[in-house]
């Protein structure tokens, strides 16, 4: 308790000017004790709730302590007791080694367990509460003994109240002092009781050395522990970086864009932005890369430098890049097989078309050629599978009643008719798939899963020789699923044809959106021979037809007899081809009967055989017009030699071989101005027309004059090396054939997801899957009865199994 103390009275004047002064002396003092009182007031409350928090925080930091070793206790218990289980249970090697450490943790719990017990010992908590209630008592004022004490003394002056302040601020000090004294004693008793207790001299001691050592040696000391060690070795052994992936780096900005745009592919077409765009948008953005950054291995690199195509480059780019993370994603979202893998020296391509000989039809005869010119460069083995026809169709297809008892015969006929217009022998094999014909359309349909006839170990590069015939009823493995790479070759204008037909606009509507989607679904590349196909996706126009090298022999032969002045030609204009209306010979009609009196006496031989044999000729009686018919023929005939002018007006045809093989003759040829005929036109002795008065300009003009002899690029560009060449270069097989390039095809598999464009094919696949396994659909949609498996008959012919006992499966 703060004593009161009292002031001596000052001495007073009796005169009336001192009492005056004393009355204001009296107010004076009276406002300042005030001011102190308040000011005292505030000093020692705030004393008291300082004091006040200090004793609730040691008591929560006593209680703290208490709970984190109760709870460690049972932490270390838990952990003993598990681990030994799991340890010696489990039979573990390292069992003698956790032994031990188990042991140092039980010789540590009973300590644990004393420190705990000795710390939460009411006799701590009764010392502590005994040291500290003195001092709050002494810290206990009685503010209204002050107060009266100030008030009872207003007499005093200024000066004294101020040195009584002083005084008052003296003893609080003094209070202080004390209280810090009380803590220090306090510490020292803990100290007493506790510092002789070795786990508390050791943890103090560890405390010191560690205040002692640098963050520098601490943080060297952990980088070398043994742990650290072991965590760096589980880790590598779960990521081995590979030397690829130090030399490539990270796709940039600009590859990650052209990546988006050519996935945005699908999309961008449905807003009106067309795939040209695209490729040139992306073009753009892998021109602005430039191709020393992208540091490939040197192979890769060297590979890049000299290829112009920066489409393909993104993809090796992209492909590198995932392989050099040693990700490989080998499925695809409709897949989850892999593709077989062939051996690097040797790869095959198998060529699948839509006809065979005896059958003079160019997808029996352009297939072949291709055939042995790629199988010439022995780079890589060639299969040929074409259809075989039960004798029942063979009567209705072949010509001159010729058919064939086995496929063996047909073969035979097959390799000795090619023998003797190439002129060496083609080493490839041929094979045979079951089909049937259709009279409505006049074609062969496969019969069952086409596919099958091309073992596993085999697929590997496909040509698919009218890719949309092929697959219009299709029902069996995907063709990009089953091999590597897939190429389509379209070879006929179907719309054009169907557009002839009753209601054919709407049935050409139709059909041109199913041969959209079975291309896209089945072929990772579609070549048109001529502008004159409709569009198709991943599809570019190209000729990859070549002539006969009979026919190239021919022009020579007659080049040579007019250098030496004998007449070449000694005959007029002729037209060759099937005589069915949609060949040309509706146009050819139409054109001399309108310009009969202007084409006077010219007369034309026409050579074909056909289904509209009949009604041509009556067409052609009906306007008296000067058509000579005569019976089909081939066209490399001694009998064709000497005819000058080859006169075809077709607009159906997409690459009219007769054409090329006319040129290669050395003969003129008075064709239509249009697309199917685009290749030609480069040819000095082609002359296209527009109109009709130019169709009999055109005639006058090639009947009037010689035709130029042919140079030896021009003849280069019509034979079969150079369709083969650009056929390789177009379908990207020289690519892909390539020794140097089984790098790329791996490549090609280290994908993260499947692209959107693979996702949209395959779910189209899947769709036409289902759609052509039924029965009723394929009816109504006009395929063939009985095609979705091949039936006896077969069987019988090609050694087959019944279809009953061995079913197509698709490839999902």
């Amino acid at each position: 308790m703060v004593k009161e103390s009292h002031t001596p009275p000052s001495s007073t004047s009796t005169t009336t000017g001192m009492a005056s002064a004393s009355s204001s002396s009296l107010s004076m003092t009276t406002l300042s004790s005030t001011n102190a009182l308040s000011f005292l007031s505030k000093g020692w409350r705030e004393v008291r709730d300082s004091a006040d928090a200090d004793l609730q925080l040691m008591r929560d930091r006593a209680n703290s302590v208490k709970n984190l070793a109760s709870t460690f206790d049972r932490e270390i218990e838990n952990f003993l007791n598990n681990s030994a289980r799991s340890a010696f249970s489990a039979g573990s090697p390292s069992a003698s080694s956790f032994s031990s450490e188990i042991g140092i943790m039980k010789k540590l719990q009973p300590k644990i367990s004393e420190f705990r017990r000795v710390y939460s010992a009411p006799e701590i908590s009764r010392k502590v509460m005994e040291r500290w209630g003195p001092a709050r008592a002494k810290l206990g004022i009685d503010l209204s003994a002050i107060k009266k004490a100030i008030v009872s003394e207003m007499e005093l002056d200024e000066r004294q109240g101020v040195l009584e302040m002083g005084r008052m601020r003296r003893r609080r000090n003094s209070d202080r002092v004390r209280f810090t004294e009380f803590c220090a004693e306090t510490e020292r008793e803990g100290e007493a009781n506790f510092g002789d207790w070795e786990p508390i001299r050791s943890l103090k001691t560890r405390f010191k050395e560690f205040e002692k050592r640098s963050s520098l040696e601490i943080l060297s000391g952990f980088k070398n522990s043994e742990f650290v060690e072991k965590l760096k070795t589980s880790f590598k052994s779960i990521y081995k970086e590979t030397d690829e992936a130090k030399d490539v780096p990270p796709l940039d900005v600009p590859e990650l864009l052209a990546c988006l745009v050519r996935q945005s592919e699908p999309f961008l077409d449905q807003i009106g932005v067309r795939k040209d765009m695209c490729d040139r948008i992306v073009e753009t953005l892998c021109k602005s890369k430039s191709q020393h950054l992208w540091r490939l291995p040197s192979a890769q690199a060297s590979e890049l430098v000299e290829n112009e195509n920066h489409v393909d480059d993104l993809d090796m780019r992209i492909a590198s890049v995932l392989q050099s993370t040693g990700h490989h994603y080998d499925g695809g979202f409709w897949t989850d097989f892999l593709k077989p893998e062939t051996p690097e020296s040797k790869r095959h391509v198998a060529i699948v078309t839509t006809a065979s000989l005896p059958w003079m039809t160019g997808t029996a005869v352009n297939p072949l050629f291709r055939a042995a010119y790629l199988a010439k460069s022995a780079k890589q083995s060639v299969t040929l599978l074409v259809p075989w026809l039960c004798e029942s169709d063979q009567e209705l297809v072949y010509p001159n009643n010729l058919t064939f008892s086995s496929p063996e015969e047909q073969e035979s006929y097959i390799r000795k008719w090619l023998e003797e217009r190439i002129g060496f022998k083609a080493d490839f094999k041929i094979s045979f798939y079951p089909g049937k014909f259709s009279k409505e359309r006049r074609s062969i349909f496969p019969a069952g899963d086409t596919s099958q006839f091309i073992p596993s170990k085999d697929a590997d590069i496909a040509i698919l020789e009218e890719p949309e015939h092929l697959n219009w009823y299709h029902h069996g493995k995907r063709w990009t699923d089953k091999f590597n790479h897939v190429v389509g070759i379209v070879h006929t204008n179907y719309l054009e044809y169907i557009k002839r037909e009753k209601h054919g606009a709407l049935q050409a509507f139709f059909v041109n959106h199913v041969n959209n989607w079975v291309t896209r679904a089945y072929c990772d590349k579609v070549l048109r021979l001529s502008g004159a196909t409709q569009e198709l996706p991943k599809s570019v126009v190209c000729n990859v037809h070549g002539v006969n090298p009979k026919f190239l022999m021919i022009g020579e032969k007659v080049a040579d007899e007019r250098s030496r002045g004998e007449e070449a030609f000694s005959k007029g204009a002729y037209f060759l081809g099937k005589m069915v209306w949609a060949k040309g010979y509706r146009e050819l009609i139409d054109l001399m009967a309108k310009h009969k009196s202007d084409l006077g006496s010219f007369n034309l031989d026409v050579y074909g055989n056909g289904e509209d044999a009949v009604e041509v000729q009556r067409a052609a009686q009906k306007h008296d017009l000067n058509l000579n018919f005569l019976k089909g023929r081939d066209h490399a005939d001694d009998s064709l030699h000497k005819y000058k002018v080859f006169i075809n007006p077709s607009i159906s045809d997409v690459l009219c071989t007769a054409t090329a093989e006319a040129l290669a003759m050395g003969k003129f040829v008075v064709c239509a101005d249009h697309p199917s005929n685009e290749f030609f036109r480069s040819f000095p002795n082609c002359l296209t027309y527009k109109t009709s008065e130019d169709f009999v300009n055109k005639v006058k003009e090639a009947m009037s004059k010689e035709p130029l002899p042919l140079t030896p690029e021009q003849m280069y560009n019509l034979s079969w090396e150079a369709a083969t060449q650009r056929f390789m270069e177009y379908s990207d097989l020289d690519k892909i054939l390539n020794d140097g390039d089984g790098e790329r095809r791996r490549m090609r598999k280290s994908r993260s997801v499947p692209s959107f464009n693979e996702v949209i094919d395959g779910g189209l696949a899947f769709t036409h899957y289902v759609l052509t396994g039924n029965d009723f659909l394929r009816l109504c949609s006009g395929a063939t009865p009985r095609t979705k498996d091949y039936d006896k008959q077969h069987c019988k012919d090609l050694n087959l199994v019944p279809p009953h006992v061995h079913k197509p499966i698709f490839g999902w």
